[in-house]
């Protein structure tokens, strides 16, 4: 009986968050613990900067704290593993919907700007946290189902585009932020613009319509080991109802420009730069590596999104240019060279205009798979301006000049969008 009662619990839990998808979750709680004590499991590099005062105070300055609050009773109140998966998948949709309606004014909470992505960042890094602490009293796969909840609470769950006569369909993903070691307030552009977007309709430059779904990704290369890339795009590119007519990953790139990638390189060639837990890739720019994992592809490709319709219509308040710029291997040498026009034949990929970090990843996971599922799609990689304007006052968490950069930003991606998208005729 009870176990009966414990599963109507659970369906109800999951009915109540995918249709609100804007309230912390309920949980079963009958009064009978399930979990031994939380363990002292170390934080791993990235959890270790929930440390930091600053990083509690984005979220609840963010109005999720009581997600991460509520979330350990929730683990507790599972039975099984079928159970906990479940749940995380619940949560991890909450959470995502959660931040998607804060950044498009429909979820109140805190004094932070709307369009903020670090509470929905900071939220789900808590979370994890105490993923890892939590101790039941049965076996776990303890990283199935941190995988769950990362890709739920990333929008790559319960995020499809409504089957509508005339509505283009666009996919994007922007990524959490980085860099964190040297500023832990530092927010991500391409994070904000996309939460923006998630789910609206939108008006194009010739009138028509689209709708945007869109992915935050982490910025971690063993994520990107594991396939999950992969898993964000292939739904919205191997068919089905209503799959994408164009998609986009977006970044944050370089000062004061936006840039439209025309090629994206196989390798990884950026450390000494880390990721956001501290791990290297390998792969340097007099050695790069191809990544784990990745299916078979050409070493260099070339975007398929309408560059000249975008950057002869958008150049405002930032400029957007086409950035044509590579570094390769040629053909039969073993030292790189920086070419302003693209890769010569039979040359290595050392970098593609992204560099050889995880933007430029992004853009050939995607674009590779594309080629394989959708190969008339458009698809490329659009970089951002870096954001700036945090407050000199390392206390201040947000101020005048950091708000309306990134609302500028956010702006501005969408107007790309809008001019890529009407340029684009359906494959």
């Amino acid at each position: 009986m009870m176990s009966l009662w414990r599963a109507a619990s659970t369906a109800a839990l999951l009915a109540t968050v995918l249709s609100t998808a804007v309230t912390v979750p309920a949980h079963a709680d009958d009064g009978s613990a399930t979990c031994r004590p939380p363990s002292a499991a170390a934080p791993d590099p990235e959890q270790a900067r929930l440390a930091d005062p600053r990083t509690t105070a984005l979220v609840e300055r963010g109005g999720l704290g009581d997600f991460v609050r509520r979330f350990p009773a929730a683990l507790c109140s599972t039975r099984s593993t079928a159970e906990a998966a479940r749940l995380l998948d619940g949560w991890g949709t909450a959470l995502w919907q959660a931040a998607v309606h804060r950044t498009q004014g429909r979820r109140p909470g805190g004094d932070l700007p709307a369009g903020d992505d670090r509470p929905l960042y900071w939220a789900r890094l808590a979370m994890t946290l105490e993923l890892a602490r939590w101790q039941p009293t049965f076996t776990v796969d303890r990283t199935a189902l941190r995988t769950r909840f990362e890709d739920a609470s990333r929008g790559l769950k319960d995020n499809a585009f409504r089957p509508a006569p005339g509505v283009r369909r666009v996919f994007v993903s922007g990524f959490d932020p980085f860099g964190l070691d040297t500023e832990v307030r530092r927010a991500n552009p391409s994070g904000s613009a996309v939460l923006r977007l998630n789910g609206r309709r939108i008006t194009l430059a010739d009138g028509t319509t689209a709708e945007v779904r869109a992915v935050v990704l982490p910025v971690r290369y063993a994520d990107f080991d594991a396939g999950m890339v992969e898993r964000a795009f292939a739904p919205r590119l191997a068919g089905g109802p209503a799959p994408a007519d164009l998609i986009t990953t977006v970044s944050q790139g370089y000062p004061g420009i936006f840039t439209l990638e025309a090629w994206a390189g196989r390798s990884r060639s950026a450390d000494p730069y880390p990721d956001n837990t501290r791990a290297l890739s390998g792969g340097t720019r007099e050695h790069p590596v191809t990544a784990p994992g990745l299916g078979a592809g050409p070493e260099f490709i070339r975007t398929t999104l309408p560059a000249d319709a975008v950057t002869a219509a958008v150049q405002t308040p930032f400029p957007v240019r086409l950035n044509t710029a590579v570094t390769e291997i040629p053909a039969g040498g073993t030292a790189p060279v920086d070419r302003a026009d693209g890769p010569t034949a039979g040359s290595r990929a050392v970098a593609g205009g992204g560099g050889g970090y995880l933007s430029n990843e992004v853009a050939y996971r995607s674009n590779r798979l594309r080629g394989e599922l959708a190969p008339r799609l458009p698809g490329g990689h659009l970089h951002t301006p870096v954001l700036t304007g945090l407050p000199a006052d390392p206390q201040a968490l947000t101020g005048p000049e950091f708000e309306q950069n990134e609302d500028a930003i956010a702006a501005e991606v969408r107007a790309v969008l809008e001019h890529a998208a009407t340029a684009t005729v359906r494959p």
